[in-house]
């Protein structure tokens, strides 16, 4: 069976990309992102996706969806903004920040950028995170 742009295979706006449609998948992930669903996020990835996040390194659909569980436990009022800063054919590069505090309280702003693959199919199927922390005053927030 073929996947077509309405089945949950497929997940617009499909490679190569153009600006428009680079800016909007890097809309899209934002937007799922600050669900903090990880069952909705982790529809986003090939099944047997490869990611490097800071210093781990996971495999497949079931270790993002663990992962993002577990974050959205400890990252508390999670909130993130995504920017495009290049593309290419079935790549995308994007700048980010996120804030959020931890149990304690301590407010956090986290600072990366990202790299994405992504397959025919729009699902990204490769993800290479560079993360930095900083303790922020609540006060500091800007997201």
């Amino acid at each position: 069976m073929t996947a077509t742009p309405s089945s949950p295979s497929v997940r617009p706006p499909l490679p190569p990309f153009t600006e428009e449609s680079a800016r909007a998948k890097v809309q899209a992930a934002e937007d799922a992102w600050n669900s903090r669903d990880p069952e909705r996020v982790a529809l986003a990835y090939t099944e047997d996706s490869a990611w490097r996040n800071r210093d781990r390194f996971l495999n497949g659909r079931a270790e993002i969806r663990a992962f993002l569980a577990d974050k959205w436990e400890r990252e508390l009022e999670y909130r993130l903004r995504k920017e495009l800063w290049a593309y290419t054919d079935n790549r995308i590069s994007v700048r980010f920040e996120y804030e959020w505090h931890d149990a304690s309280g301590q407010w956090w702003r986290s600072h990366g950028n990202e790299q994405w693959e992504f397959d025919a199919a729009g699902l990204m199927r490769r993800r290479e995170a560079s993360i930095n922390d900083i303790p922020i005053k609540e006060s500091d927030r800007r997201l």
